[in-house]
């Protein structure tokens, strides 16, 4: 094996564990999604007034920016 060879090797090594730390705080915050949404956003239906819908709204624009990016939608596509 050449000095390039392990220098690469090492290098691919260093980056998978880069992406599967930030795989696990992906999966971290998905879950936390899913638990955010599970609990209804800490929205009582007796009280919903239209600021929970904006709120809600935002995060989703948000969170949509990530999923068009990813699937390629939207200001996205190709």
């Amino acid at each position: 094996m050449t000095d390039f060879d392990t220098r690469a090797s090492r290098n691919q090594q260093k980056s998978l564990e880069a992406f599967l730390k930030q795989k696990a705080r992906f999966d971290a915050m998905v879950a936390e999604l899913q638990q955010m949404s599970a609990d209804h956003f800490e929205a009582d239906p007796e009280d919903v007034l239209w600021g929970n819908a904006a709120t809600l709204e935002h995060w989703n624009s948000r969170l949509a920016s990530v999923t068009d990016s990813y699937f390629k939608r939207g200001e996205f596509a190709e």
